[in-house]
């Protein structure tokens, strides 16, 4: 498809036509290519949209240890490292994975370990996942790599129907629990259609398996090693937008953080938003007419008696009165900031909330507020 493109815009610049094309006129071949583009003139590279939230990193964590500066694709090598130099069944696999992957979250880790526990596989993600079943119930530590969270689809049955329903199949003889499937997630702002995808709602539904999302690099990684260390299947998203642009202090000695436990990263009072992970979206000028969308949807549930949707992706829907999920699919950080306007704004006082784990998630954290707030709207 490659050559297949560059034979097409260099008939742009070349002297050769055709005829037939449009109304019959004479014109370039790959200058109709280029105009037929639904993209080709809608934004130069000096125009290339920007992620608009601005990262906060966690306070340092000095409970583990000594940390280091790290970003967050360092933070996922910092854990698999910890992984390969503590257990001798653990082995990482997936597509260039050998070399340090595309996002050079593998690098060094074939030189310091051995070609027999790092490599590389086919471009097969149901051979990938199918491979990784077939090592965890022979007893290893399998750690798949999918390059892209776009590509998973492929290996769908092989994670919904075989890895979450192995223990169940055998009568819990057998088990692929010490598999982990770590894949990058959501979009950085030029991936287009099959690099920019966020599929945790096809998995946030299937017993047996656990979904987890990261927010940041201690997350990243206390949240991964407890993923490998978990007795059941799980995948792991990476937000690829922070592999390099999340920076904090990470412990360097191996730590864990519990799955499925919400984290409440910001305290507040009437209104609870429930978000995970981070994703790109507007530019940073249009934070200003982004934001203000969601307090008219904070504003109306507060002064609504009752609220009904039916279209969250993942949190089911209470139905008592004044208690209520809406589908707003923003994520942790940008959430961060729509609280702090409402409460600029409106005078609201937003709890925010990041689930972390989608499945199974927090159902205790998520829900006890209703109580003590006197039954506050959630988001």
């Amino acid at each position: 498809m490659a050559a297949a493109a560059r034979f097409f815009i260099r008939g742009a610049h070349s002297k050769r036509s055709i005829t037939g094309i449009g109304n019959g006129s004479q014109s370039s071949f790959g200058g109709t290519l280029v105009k037929l583009s639904p993209s080709s003139n809608s934004r130069t590279k000096t125009q290339r949209r920007h992620a608009h939230f601005t990262f906060q990193p966690d306070p340092e964590r000095t409970q583990y240890g000594p940390t280091q500066k790290m970003n967050l694709f360092q933070s996922v090598t910092s854990a698999l490292d910890n992984t390969l130099a503590s257990d001798p069944t653990a082995v990482i696999f997936g597509e260039d994975v050998a070399f340090g992957g595309v996002f050079r979250c593998t690098v060094g880790l074939r030189d310091k370990y051995g070609k027999d526990r790092v490599f590389n596989t086919p471009l097969c993600e149901q051979g990938i996942v199918g491979f990784g079943i077939g090592a965890a119930v022979a007893g290893a530590t399998a750690i798949a790599e999918i390059q892209f969270a776009d590509y998973i689809y492929p290996a769908f049955d092989q994670i919904v129907n075989e890895a979450a329903k192995y223990r169940y199949r055998s009568g819990n003889l057998f088990d692929c629990g010490s598999l982990t499937i770590r894949a990058p997630w959501g979009c950085v702002g030029h991936g287009s259609l099959y690099h920019s995808q966020s599929p945790e709602a096809f998995f946030a539904h299937c017993p047996g398996i656990k979904v987890v999302i990261p927010r940041s690099p201690v997350q990243a990684k206390g949240l991964l090693l407890s993923c490998i260390a978990d007795q059941n299947p799980c995948i792991f998203f990476e937000p690829k937008i922070l592999y390099r642009a999340a920076v904090e202090q990470v412990p360097v000695e191996p730590y864990t953080i519990p799955l499925s436990q919400a984290d409440i990263v910001q305290e507040g009072s009437d209104v609870t938003l429930v978000a995970w992970g981070t994703q790109w979206g507007l530019p940073a000028g249009s934070l200003r007419l982004y934001l203000p969308k969601h307090l008219h949807i904070i504003k109306a549930v507060l002064g609504s008696p009752c609220v009904h949707t039916a279209r969250f992706p993942l949190l089911p829907l209470f139905s008592s009165e004044g208690f209520y999920f809406l589908p707003i699919r923003i994520k942790i950080h940008v959430m961060r900031e729509v609280a702090n306007m409402a409460q600029e704004k409106l005078g609201v006082s937003c709890e925010v909330i990041d689930l972390q784990t989608i499945l199974p998630w927090d159902v205790e954290t998520v829900c006890k507020n209703d109580f003590s707030f006197g039954q506050a709207p959630k988001m």
